[in-house]
């Protein structure tokens, strides 16, 4: 389990090591829509769960988009971010090359996990999520601590015209040609350190693993591995 130093509340970002499920999945595989054996999942979700006493879950059908929800209670919703100021309700996304990044208002005690992959980029997933914290509870996005955990880099995702005009038509324009022709690489993680200074978070409440999925054999990555796992990023305010 990874963390971040600029988070103050129980949080964590997984890694594919220590469960119970077999090559390709190997070990702690957390997603139930793999062709794992759904029991192997629950053992790995059982353990990493445990390690934050077992309490109620907020998850997420995502959806590769930008709707964040405000919750207060556990249950599933149809989306790519969550936010809440109840304490011991665990927020969590699950990423294989895509970014997770956990969010933490300590003043207004708010916390926030979203699943960032290029859609949700470019859609604002981030400044959306600032802007709702700041509309449903008050959080003042310069006392907002951002901690990004590891996704695909700048040096391996490897995207087409019709991504890169995307990002371009977004004012994001953190890309360069690859040496294939037509093709190029896009520093999706350089996007969204963008989009929160800009959203007014600074750049000391900013921090980002820096740890490329697609080769770092610690991770999961569906465009190395195709067939493979998936992991969690997890955020809660302490139990009361």
């Amino acid at each position: 389990m990874l963390r971040s130093p600029l988070l103050a509340v129980p949080h964590g970002f997984t890694t594919r090591t220590g469960g119970v499920s077999p090559p390709p999945f190997d070990t702690l595989n957390l997603g139930l829509s793999t062709a794992d054996d759904p029991k192997n999942v629950l053992e790995n979700r059982r353990r990493v769960l445990a390690l934050f006493g077992d309490p109620p879950q907020a998850g997420l059908r995502q959806v590769h988009g930008a709707t964040v929800h405000a919750v207060e209670a556990a249950g599933e919703w149809e989306g790519d971010g969550l936010l809440t100021h109840t304490p011991g309700l665990l927020l969590r996304v699950s990423v294989a090359d895509c970014y997770p990044i956990l969010l933490h208002e300590p003043v207004r005690g708010v916390v926030g996990a979203l699943h960032a992959g290029w859609r949700g980029v470019v859609q604002g997933i981030l400044p959306r999520a600032l802007a709702l914290a700041q509309a449903r509870y008050g959080a003042d996005p310069a006392q907002v601590r951002v901690a990004v955990g590891p996704g695909i880099g700048g040096c391996c995702y490897q995207v087409g015209p019709e991504v890169v005009e995307a990002f371009e038509q977004a004012g994001l324009p953190f890309y360069r040609p690859d040496s294939e022709p037509g093709r190029f690489r896009l520093d999706l993680e350089a996007a969204i350190r963008a989009q929160a200074l800009q959203a007014g978070v600074r750049a000391a409440h900013y921090w980002a693993l820096g740890a490329c999925t697609y080769t770092d054999s610690r991770f999961f990555s569906y465009r190395r591995e195709r067939n493979t796992g998936r992991m969690w990023a997890v955020i809660m305010l302490a139990p009361t």
